[in-house]
C-alpha cells in the first residue's frame, strides 16, 4: 500500500511540475546506478544551486556539534568519530523544504511520514565522519520508526578536495578508477565526490529487510575547502508518529546537549523535537521546562 501511495504521489507531482513548466521535478534520466551491494544511486542535479544555498542559509547560526547514537543505550553522545556540526530543519519548514521532501518521496517511492527531518551538516577543514552504519544496533532507536531503510545524502556545496562519501565494503571498490583528484580516504572503497546539487541514495537494508553490512560508509576528511550537505534518513515505519513513550512516567532529557540547545532558544525554534506534540514525546522536555513537578527527574 505504501508503495502504491508513493507511486500516486510521484505521478501527481510529475503532472503538477510539467504543468508548471518544470518537467525535471523528477527526471529518471539523471539517475545512475552505482552499486548493487549496497544498493546505491546518484542523481545529478537533484537540487538547484538556489535550493542548496537556501538550505545552507536556514542552517547558519544554528549549528551544534554533531552527535552519534550509542550502540548500547541509543542515546546521542559526542564522539571523535564524527567531527562535523549540524542542525535539523522542521518538516515543511517553508515552501522550498517541503518541495525537496516531496521530491525525495517521489524518487525513493518511500512515504514522507517515514522520513526524519532533514539534517544540515557542515564540515570544515579536517572534519569527517568515520565509517558507520545508518541502521541501528540498539532497540531504543529501532522503536522510533524501525530501522533506517534508506538514506538520501544531498550535496549542498562543491569541495575542492576530500569530503567524499566512501563505502569500504562495496562490491565495486576495486574496479572504480581514481586519479590524483581523489583523497587517500576515498581510495579505501567505492567513493562519491560531493558536487553541489547532486544527491546520493543508498539502502541500509536488503530487499529481504535484513541489515546490509555493505552499506558501511564514511565521510572523508575535508582537505581543501568546506563541505555542506543535507541528509534525509527514511525508516521502515511512520516516523512522525513513533512508538515512543515516556519511560516510567519520568520527565527527562534524552540528549546531553539539551540544556545548551534550550539556552539558545531551540525550545521555541524546534518545538516538535525539543518539547514534543500530541503524537510524540519531546527529547528535551526537562530543559525546556515543560515537565509536571511530579514527573521531573
Amino acid at each position: 500500500m505504501a508503495f502504491f501511495s508513493s507511486f500516486l504521489l510521484f505521478t501527481a507531482l510529475s503532472t503538477v511540475s510539467m504543468a508548471k513548466g518544470e518537467p525535471d521535478f523528477y527526471d529518471p534520466a539523471r539517475v545512475t546506478q552505482l552499486s548493487w551491494r549496497p544498493r546505491a544511486f546518484l542523481y545529478k542535479g537533484f537540487l538547484s544551486h538556489e535550493e542548496c544555498d537556501h538550505l545552507i542559509k536556514l542552517a547558519k547560526g544554528k549549528l551544534v556539534k554533531s552527535m552519534v547514537a550509542d550502540n548500547d543505550s541509543g542515546k546521542s553522545v559526542m564522539s571523535t568519530v564524527r567531527t562535523s556540526s549540524g542542525m535539523f530543519l522542521e518538516k515543511h519548514q517553508d515552501e522550498i523544504v517541503a518541495r525537496v521532501e516531496q521530491r525525495i518521496a517521489a524518487w525513493t517511492f518511500l512515504p514522507e511520514e517515514n522520513g526524519e527531518s532533514i539534517q544540515i551538516l557542515h564540515y570544515e577543514n579536517g572534519q569527517k565522519y568515520d565509517a558507520h552504519f545508518d541502521y541501528f544496533h540498539d532497540k531504543r532507536n529501532q522503536a522510533l520508526g524501525g530501522h533506517r531503510v534508506a538514506t538520501v545524502l544531498m550535496y549542498l556545496s562543491d569541495v575542492k578536495k576530500g569530503g567524499e562519501t566512501v563505502f569500504p565494503n562495496a562490491e565495486g571498490k576495486l574496479s572504480q578508477h581514481k586519479d590524483e583528484t581523489w583523497s587517500d580516504c576515498a581510495r579505501t572503497g567505492y567513493a562519491v565526490k560531493p558536487n553541489k546539487g547532486d544527491a546520493l541514495l543508498f539502502f541500509s537494508l536488503r530487499i529481504d529487510a535484513t541489515t546490509d553490512p555493505s552499506s558501511l560508509h564514511a565521510s572523508c576528511p575535508v582537505i581543501e575547502g568546506e563541505k555542506w550537505s543535507a541528509t534525509k534518513w527514511i525508516h521502515v515505519r511512520n516516523f512522525d508518529k513513533p512508538l515512543r513513550k515516556s519511560t516510567s512516567g519520568e520527565c527527562s532529557d534524552d540528549n546531553e546537549l539539551c540544556p545548551r540547545w534550550a539556552a539558545i532558544g531551540e525550545c521555541q525554534k524546534n518545538p516538535k523535537y525539543m518539547v514534543g506534540s500530541e503524537d510524540s514525546v519531546g527529547f528535551c522536555r526537562k530543559s525546556c521546562g515543560v515537565c509536571d513537578s511530579s514527573s521531573s527527574s
